[in-house]
C-alpha cells in the first residue's frame, strides 16, 4: 500500500461489528496496513484517528467500513473519498492513563449503575491494542446496554510532549478513570478499587526523564514512606487498620530539588491536579483572612470526601517555603498572634478532629529548625526526608539531564567529558550545576557574536560548547557550600614540601584519620590537633589533608574572617559552619589558630570565656545520624589551650617541629636557589627555623640590592650568594 492512499467510505458489514471499534476492509487491501514484526494492522484515518483494521469478505477492495460514530468524527459520509495511510506506533506507546466520559448511546431517562472493576476489565479485554486518541468517540456494549465513552485524556507512558495529538495503545496496564455527567443518568461505582496498584500514571519511573538526578534514594524513600499504603485498595489498608500518611516534609540546602521533586511527585500521581502555594502568600493584613486561605486549601478534599468517602481521588498540596508561616509557636515578637493561629488552624486540618484520609500536603523548607514541632509529629509531616548535596553520581545525571539537549542537537563538542566535570564539582548543588551549564553555553554564544556588530548573522552550525567553557563556568559559579578551596589554597601558599620524617609522619597518620572517617561506623567524628611554633606549617598540613580528603564539605575558620565581630556573632559563625557541615556526608572543618579565635592575650581578659565554650561542645558534639565529621585545630599556644580544658576535647595531638638542619638541607634543594657548596653552610645557618620564616629569608635573600632579582634566581640563572643570604639571616634574628 502506498504511504497514502484515498479509499471509498462504507458501511460496517453488521451491527455487532460497529461495537467492536474496528474499521473494515478487503483481504486484498489488509496486507497494506500491517505492522511490521507484529501481528498488528492499523490505519490512520486522515488526520482524526488511529483504527485497528480487519478483513471481510462483504467489502470491496479500495473501500473501508467506518461505524456511524467513526464517521462522525471523521467527517465523512458513504461513499465519500478518504485519506487512508498505514500507521506505525512509536517506541513506548502504551497508554499509562486513559480518562472516560460515559454516555448512553440513545438518550433517554435511563439510571444505571455501572461497576468500574467490571467495566475496566471488559474494555481491557475488548479494546487491547488498540490506539486511542484525545477526541475519539468509542461505542461499546456493557450488560445488554449501548454506551459510548469519549477519551478525555490518553497519556502516554514515556513519551515526550510535542505537537502531535495525544494518543497511545490500550494496555492491560493503563489505569482507567471513568467519568460522567450529571444528567447522563450514569453512575460509577467502585472507582478507587479499579485503580488497583495504579496510584501512579506510570507503570515504571525514569527520574531522569521527568528532570530529576541524583535523588533515586530519597525517592524511594518517599515512596515506601508515603505512597505503599495508597498503592493497595481501600478494603486492604481497612483491614490492616492503617492510615494513608496526609504528609511530607522535604527539607535541605538550597538548590538541591526540593521543589522540583515535590512537582514532578504531584505530576506522577493519579489524583486531583496539585495546588502549589508559596508560604508568604497564605499571609493576608486582614483578620481571619490568613485561617480562611488555608481553609480554602482544603475545601476541596472536604467535599470530595463528603460525597465519595473511600472513593474520592487524592488532592495534593505542596507548600513551598512552609517555614514562613509554620514557625514554632511563641517565638515572634509581636503581640497580634497571627501566625500562631495559622499554625492551629493548619495543624486541625492535617490532623484535626474531622482529619481528612484523601489529602497528601508536602511541604519544602531550608530551615526545619525553625518549625513547629507539633507539625512534625507522626500524623502531620510524619515523613521527612533530606535532600542534601548529590553525590558524583547524582551530578553526572544532573549535568547530562541538563546537557541533553545540546548533545541531541550536536552542539556538544567531543572532548567534554561529563565523568570529570561531575568530580570536579563535588560540593554543588543541583541548582549551581545548572547554573555551570548555562554559564559554559553563555562563553560558547559569546565566541559567535561581534561587539563591533550585533547584527551579524550567527553560524548555528558552528556553535559548540567545549570542556574548556565547563572548566571556565565552575570557576564562575561559586558554591555555597562545600570545601572551600580558595581559602584552603591561601593557608599553603609554597605547598607542602618534603621538609622531615616528622612532618611526613604527621601528614600520612591524618590521612589515615580521614580514612577512618570514611570507613569506621563507630567513629563519626574525629578531632585532631596540630600545635607547634608559629610558621610551623600546621596550617599547610591541615589545608592539604583538606583538599586531598576529596570530601565534599571542608570549610576553614579563622580569626580573619571576624575581626570586629563582637562574641555572640563569632559564635554564630562558628556554629554555622558546624551545622553546614552536618548537612553533608562527609566534612572537614579546620579550626586554625584557635587561640586567635578564642581573642587570648597575655595581659588583662585572657581570653573569650563565650567561644571558648561554644568550640568545646561543639568538639564533642556527635554529628547526626549518617552524617560523619573531622576537626583538624592548630595553635602556636598549647599550654593555653590546655590550661582552659580545650585540648581535652581533642582525640589525638600532634606536635609539628620546626626544622633541623638536615630537614632545611632538603628543603634548599628542593628550592635550587644555592650553589652546592653553599647549601650546607645555609642549613647550619636555619637549624631550628619554622619553615615559614624560611621561606620569608629566601624571598629576602633572592632580592637584588634595588630589588628585581629574584626571577631569575628562581629561573635557575643566578643562585643567592651565601653572604646576602647571612646579612638577611641577621636581620631576621635581631627581629
Amino acid at each position: 500500500m502506498a504511504a497514502s492512499a484515498n479509499m471509498i467510505v462504507t458501511n460496517t458489514p453488521a451491527s455487532d461489528l460497529a461495537l467492536t471499534n474496528l474499521a473494515y476492509c478487503s483481504h486484498d487491501d489488509l496486507e497494506g496496513f500491517a505492522v511490521p514484526d507484529t501481528k498488528l494492522f492499523l490505519a490512520s484515518i486522515g488526520d482524526s484517528f488511529v483504527l485497528s483494521v480487519s478483513a471481510h469478505e462483504s467489502i470491496s477492495s479500495g473501500h473501508i467500513a467506518l461505524n456511524a460514530i467513526q464517521r462522525r468524527h471523521a467527517k465523512v459520509c458513504t461513499s465519500d473519498s478518504l485519506s487512508v495511510s498505514r500507521f506505525i506506533p512509536p517506541n513506548n506507546f502504551e497508554l499509562a492513563l486513559l480518562t472516560l466520559e460515559l454516555e448512553f448511546l440513545k438518550k433517554g431517562n435511563k439510571n444505571e449503575q455501572v461497576d468500574a472493576v467490571l467495566l475496566a476489565n471488559q474494555l481491557k479485554e475488548r479494546f487491547i491494542n488498540q490506539v486511542m486518541t484525545t477526541g475519539q468517540k468509542v461505542s461499546f456494549e456493557y450488560h445488554g446496554n449501548n454506551y459510548i465513552f469519549s477519551v478525555n485524556e490518553a497519556a502516554g507512558e514515556g513519551q515526550k510532549s510535542s505537537n502531535a495529538p495525544e494518543r497511545g495503545m490500550f494496555s492491560s496496564d493503563t489505569y482507567l478513570v471513568f467519568e460522567t455527567s450529571s444528567d447522563s443518568g450514569i453512575k460509577i461505582v467502585n472507582q478507587r478499587e479499579a485503580a488497583g496498584s495504579k496510584i501512579f500514571r506510570q507503570n515504571k519511573f525514569n527520574l531522569q526523564s521527568l528532570g530529576i538526578g541524583g535523588l533515586s534514594a530519597e525517592f524511594t524513600d518517599i515512596f515506601r514512606r508515603a505512597f505503599a499504603s495508597r498503592v493497595f485498595p481501600p478494603h486492604v489498608t481497612n483491614k490492616l487498620g492503617i492510615k494513608h500518611v496526609k504528609g511530607m516534609l522535604l527539607f535541605g540546602p538550597p538548590g538541591t530539588g526540593k521543589t522540583l521533586m515535590a512537582r514532578q511527585i504531584g505530576k506522577m500521581l493519579n489524583g486531583k491536579e496539585p495546588k502549589i502555594v508559596n508560604g508568604p502568600e497564605v499571609l493576608n493584613k486582614y483578620v481571619g483572612q490568613s485561617e480562611e486561605n488555608v481553609r480554602n486549601l482544603f475545601a476541596d478534599a472536604e467535599k470530595d470526601q463528603k460525597t465519595r468517602g473511600d472513593q474520592s481521588d487524592l488532592h495534593v498540596i505542596i507548600f513551598d517555603e512552609i517555614d514562613a508561616i509554620c514557625k514554632a509557636r511563641g517565638s515572634r515578637s509581636d503581640s497580634t498572634g497571627v501566625r500562631d493561629s495559622i499554625v492551629n488552624q493548619l495543624l486541625t486540618k492535617i490532623d484535626g478532629v474531622e482529619s481528612l484520609n484523601n489529602v497528601l500536603l508536602i511541604g519544602m523548607t531550608n530551615r526545619k529548625d525553625l518549625l513547629d514541632e507539633a507539625l512534625l509529629r507522626p500524623g502531620r509531616l510524619e515523613v521527612q526526608i533530606e535532600i542534601s548535596l548529590p553525590d558524583e553520581n547524582g551530578r553526572l545525571q544532573i549535568l547530562q539531564i541538563h546537557t541533553n539537549k545540546m548533545k541531541e542537537n550536536s552542539f556538544l563538542a567531543p572532548d567534554v567529558n561529563l565523568e570529570k566535570l561531575a568530580a570536579r564539582t563535588k560540593n554543588y548543588s543541583g541548582a549551581e550545576l545548572e547554573g555551570v551549564v548555562k554559564s559554559a553555553v553563555s562563553y560558547a554564544l559569546n565566541r559567535q557574536l561581534s561587539m563591533d556588530d550585533l547584527t551579524k548573522p550567527v553560524d548555528e552550525e558552528s556553535i559548540k560548547v567545549t570542556m574548556d567553557d565547563f572548566l571556565n563556568a565552575v570557576q564562575e559559579i561559586i558554591p555555597a557550600f562545600g570545601a572551600s578551596t580558595d581559602d584552603l589554597d591561601r593557608c599553603r601558599l609554597n605547598g607542602m614540601v618534603e621538609c622531615g620524617d616528622r612532618n611526613k609522619h604527621i601528614y600520612q597518620r591524618s590521612m589515615l584519620l580521614v580514612e577512618q572517617v570514611k570507613v569506621s561506623k563507630g567513629s563519626p567524628l574525629v578531632t585532631c590537633l596540630l600545635e607547634g611554633s608559629s610558621g610551623s606549617g600546621k596550617s599547610t598540613i591541615a589545608s592539604t589533608v583538606g583538599i586531598d580528603s576529596d570530601f565534599p564539605y571542608v570549610k576553614i575558620v579563622s580569626a580573619e574572617a571576624m575581626v570586629g565581630l563582637p562574641e555572640c556573632a563569632k559564635c554564630a559563625q562558628i556554629v554555622k559552619v558546624f551545622e553546614d557541615a552536618y548537612k553533608s556526608p562527609l566534612s572537614i572543618i579546620i579550626l586554625d589558630d584557635i587561640e586567635r579565635l578564642l581573642e587570648y592575650v597575655s595581659i588583662g581578659p585572657r581570653f573569650s570565656n563565650l567561644v571558648s565554650q561554644t568550640l568545646m561542645v561543639l568538639l564533642k558534639r556527635l554529628p547526626p545520624k549518617g552524617k560523619k565529621l573531622l576537626v583538624i585545630g592548630t595553635t602556636s599556644e598549647v599550654g593555653i589551650l590546655d590550661s582552659i580544658g580545650i585540648c581535652d576535647a581533642f582525640s589525638i595531638t600532634y606536635h609539628v617541629p620546626t626544622l633541623k638542619t638536615d630537614d632545611a638541607k632538603k628543603v634548599l634543594e628542593k628550592l635550587n636557589v644555592f650553589a652546592d657548596e653553599d647549601i650546607n653552610a645555609a642549613a647550619e645557618a636555619l637549624n631550628d627555623m619554622p619553615i615559614k620564616k624560611l621561606y620569608m629569608l629566601i624571598e629576602m635573600a633572592a632580592q637584588g640590592e634595588h630589588g628585581g632579582a629574584s626571577e631569575a634566581i628562581y629561573s635557575g640563572k643566578e643562585k643567592i650568594k651565601i653572604s646576602r643570604f647571612n646579612d638577611c639571616l641577621q636581620d631576621i634574628v635581631r627581629n
